[in-house]
């Protein structure tokens, strides 16, 4: 009878104590697995009423768990991987405009601006001149206006203007044989200080740094 007794306690005790670990194991389970359905010794068990369920059970037969949420308090992630490849190209357009940026803007701030407003108005001399030379060859004497030249002579003048200059110019008093021999034309500077120039069918281009239009009494450039 002793003896019984004892194997009735052990086998008490081993019941408990299954019991015991199948729960614990079942709570661990819940508190530590992402899974729907935490999986203990081969079997999945639901992990609020901790019954035995299939593998592919979306709802809780026992409790009415719904088994596709994550357990309540439990943080899911959702950080968005990050496109390597992409946020890499995104750096390089951004760098390959900021480059952009600086490469038009840094000359234009630490340039002389003098030097570029005249190196404009000596180009636009010099095309004018060479398209009213092309004038005088066609017809046998220079225009009595600008306006025969035409895109020419409007492109000319904008390309001072860019500079802050205006062009003007000045055809000779018609010969006898009523044909324009000669002209002047000067290049005058908006802004104080930058050189004034004059030139005329001889293409020697005269400069003045005095508030005034240079006239041929001027000195040539060099």
């Amino acid at each position: 009878m002793f003896s019984d007794t004892i194997v009735g306690a052990a086998n008490w005790f081993g019941m408990a104590d299954w019991r015991w670990m199948r729960s614990g194991w079942a709570h661990a389970g819940r508190l530590t697995s992402t899974s729907p359905l935490p999986r203990i010794l081969g079997m999945y068990v639901c992990r609020e009423c901790d019954q035995e369920l299939n593998q592919s059970s979306e709802l809780c037969p026992y409790c009415g768990t719904d088994l596709t949420q994550p357990p309540a308090g439990e943080v899911v992630s959702t950080k968005k991987r990050v496109n390597l490849p992409r946020t890499i190209t995104l750096w390089a357009m951004m760098i390959a405009a900021l480059w952009g940026i600086l490469w038009v803007a840094v000359p234009m701030r630490f340039s002389n601006p003098a030097k570029q407003s005249e190196t404009r108005a000596l180009e636009a001399m010099t095309n004018l001149r060479s398209a009213l030379h092309d004038y005088a060859a066609a017809q046998g004497a220079y225009p009595p206006s600008l306006e025969p030249i035409g895109e020419p002579a409007r492109a000319a003048a904008q390309w001072a203007q860019s500079g802050g200059y205006s062009l003007q110019y000045t055809p000779a008093d018609p010969g006898p044989n009523g044909r324009i021999a000669n002209y002047s034309l000067s290049a005058r500077a908006g802004n104080y200080g930058f050189r004034n120039f004059f030139s005329d069918d001889s293409a020697v281009i005269r400069a003045t740094h005095e508030d005034r239009p240079a006239t041929i009494q001027d000195p040539p450039i060099k």
